[in-house]
C-alpha cells in the first residue's frame, strides 16, 4: 500500500522556519536523536515539560479509557503548544506511527483529533514511520537512518554503564557530567557527517566504556532491581513518575533493557508471520528481515564484547540472540502484540544477570501488556521461585505514593533477603499471586516503609 499524504502535510516550505517538537521517551538517546533533525536541516526542539498541567491536558483531549502514554504524549505536546513558547502557526508535532495492533497505532489520530477539538489542526502532525505517510518536506534518508542508530546503540550503552555507576560514584554528579559530555561529543560528530559507521562507531564506543570505567566509585552491597514493561512507561521518566530516580534514592542499582532489544524483537516477529500465517508478503519480507537481525545482533554481541575487553567491571546482557529464547516454556512467540514475548524474555533476563527484583511498569488497561507480564508472574517464578516482581499500574487516577508504597514493600523484602542471605522460598515476595492488593498490604504493613 502506497503512502499516503495527511489532510496537513509538512511542506519543503515549512521546513523552513516551522518548529518540530519532539515527544521525549529515553532523554540521552532523543537528545541525540533531536540533534540530528537539526543537522539534517529541521528545527526540532525535544519536550521536557511536566507536572499536573501535562496529565489535565492528556484528559481534556483524549478519553480516560485510552492509553495512558497516549494521554500524557498528547498532552505533554498541547501543553507546549499553549505555553506561550511557540508561534502556533510556525509548528509541527512528530510522532512514530507503527501499524500494528497495540492502541499506539492510533496516537497520530488521536493527536489530530486533539487538535481539532482545540482549533488547531492546521498544526502539521509527521508520521515517525516507514512508508505509512508522507510529507513533502520530511523525508527520512540512509544518512539520517545509521545516525539514528549510532545514537540507539550509544545511548544503550550510556545507560547501561551509566546506571553500573552512578549508585557508586564517589564525586556525586560525575556519572550525569560524563553523559552530557559524550552526549554533546557524539552529537557534534554527527553534524560533521562522523563518528556513526566502521571505525568511528568503534572509537566511539571505547570512548564511552573508558569514561565510565574511570569515574571513581565505591563498591557497596545494593538491592538489585531490573525495570521492564510496555515501552514508553518503561523508559519515560514522565510516564513512570521518575521511576529511576525512585529507586536510586532508595539505594538500588537499576538495570533497564534498552531500545535495540525491542527493534530486534519487532523485526524477529516476521518469522513468526511467516511460519504462523504465510502468505506471500511474509515468505518475501523474511529474508530482508533475518540479514536485519543477523547484522544488528553482530553489531550487538560486538558491542558487549568492547566492554568486557577493557574492564570487568559491569554487568553485560548477553544479547538478544540469547535473550529471544529465554521466554521459551512460558509464552508462545505468537504472542507478539505490544512487548509481548520479550516482556518476559526481559524478565528472565534481568534475573540471570542478578537482577532478581523487578518491577513490571504498564498502563492500566493495556492488555496485551497485562497478558504478557502479570499474565506470566506465575509461570516464571515457578521456574524461578526466588524472583520477586511486582507489577505496578500507571494511569491518572493512580496515586504516585500508593505506587511507590507497593515498590517500598517490594524492596524491604529484598532487603531482608539481602540481610539475612535467605534464599527459602517462603519469604519470597514473588510468590504473592498478582492479584493481590499490594498497595492496601503496604498501608497494613508492620514494614517500615
Amino acid at each position: 500500500m502506497a503512502a499516503v499524504i495527511p489532510e496537513v502535510p509538512f511542506t519543503k516550505k515549512m521546513k523552513k522556519d516551522y518548529t518540530i517538537l519532539l515527544p521525549n521517551m529515553l532523554p540521552t538517546h532523543f537528545k541525540m536523536v533531536r540533534e540530528i533533525f537539526v543537522n539534517f536541516g529541521y528545527h526540532a526542539e525535544l519536550l521536557f515539560n511536566e507536572g499536573p498541567n501535562v496529565i489535565a491536558e492528556g484528559l481534556k483531549y483524549v478519553h480516560n479509557d485510552m492509553c495512558y502514554p497516549a494521554q500524557l504524549v498528547i498532552g505533554q505536546m498541547i501543553d507546549a503548544i499553549n505555553s506561550g513558547k511557540y508561534d502556533k502557526h510556525k509548528l509541527a508535532l512528530i510522532i512514530t506511527q507503527t501499524g500494528g495492533g497495540c492502541r499506539a497505532s492510533n496516537y497520530i489520530y488521536l493527536l489530530r483529533k486533539a487538535l481539532k477539538k482545540a482549533h488547531m489542526e492546521y498544526i502539521p502532525v509527521l508520521s515517525l514511520s516507514v512508508g505509512m505517510e508522507k510529507h513533502p518536506g520530511f523525508k527520512l534518508n540512509l544518512r539520517l537512518l545509521l545516525q539514528a542508530f549510532a545514537a540507539i546503540l550509544y545511548g544503550d550503552l550510556i545507560t547501561l554503564l551509566a546506571n553500573q555507576t552512578r549508585p557508586y560514584e564517589v564525586n556525586k554528579g560525575e556519572t550525569q557530567k560524563v553523559i552530557d559530555e559524550l552526549v554533546h561529543d557524539f552529537s557534534q560528530q554527527f553534524s560533521k557527517n562522523s563518528g556513526y559507521i566502521g571505525w568511528n562507531r568503534q572509537k566511539n564506543i571505547v570512548k564511552i566504556v573508558k569514561a565510565f570505567d574511570a569515574i571513581p566509585i565505591h563498591k557497596t552491597e545494593k538491592v538489585k532491581v531490573g525495570v521492564v514493561g510496555e515501552i514508553y512507561i518503561k523508559f519515560a521518566p514522565l510516564g513512570n513518575n521518575h521511576l529511576q530516580d525512585f529507586l536510586e534514592s532508595e539505594g538500588c542499582e537499576v538495570m533497564i533493557p534498552g531500545l535495540l532489544g525491542f527493534f530486534l524483537y519487532s523485526m524477529e516477529n516476521a518469522r513468526y508471520d511467516k511460519d504462523y500465517y504465510g502468505g506471500l508478503k511474509a515468505k518475501l519480507t523474511w529474508p530482508i528481515h533475518a540479514a536485519a537481525i543477523h547484522y544488528l545482533s553482530r553489531v550487538e554481541k560486538g558491542l558487549y564484547n568492547t566492554v568486557a575487553k577493557i574492564t570487568d567491571k559491569y554487568t553485560l546482557p548477553e544479547g538478544f540472540a540469547v535473550e529471544k529464547h529465554l521466554s521459551e516454556g512460558i509464552i508462545d512467540h505468537g504472542v507478539k502484540m505490544g512487548e509481548g514475548w520479550l516482556l518476559p524474555a526481559e524478565m528472565v533476563e534481568l534475573y540471570d544477570l542478578g537482577y532478581p527484583n523487578i518491577v513490571q511498569a504498564q498502563p492500566f488497561g493495556c492488555l496485551p501488556n497485562h497478558i504478557v507480564a502479570k499474565g506470566v508472574v506465575r509461570s516464571i517464578t515457578a521456574e524461578h521461585p526466588d524472583i520477586n516482581i511486582v507489577p505496578i499500574d500507571y494511569d491518572p487516577s493512580t496515586s504516585k505514593v500508593n505506587q511507590e508504597n507497593r515498590i517500598k514493600l517490594m524492596l524491604s523484602v529484598a532487603r531482608e533477603k539481602l540481610e539475612k542471605g535467605d534464599e527459602s522460598e517462603e519469604t519470597q515476595f514473588s510468590n504473592l499471586t498478582p492479584d493481590v492488593n499490594i498497595g492496601s498490604m503496604a498501608a497494613t504493613s508492620s514494614v517500615k516503609l
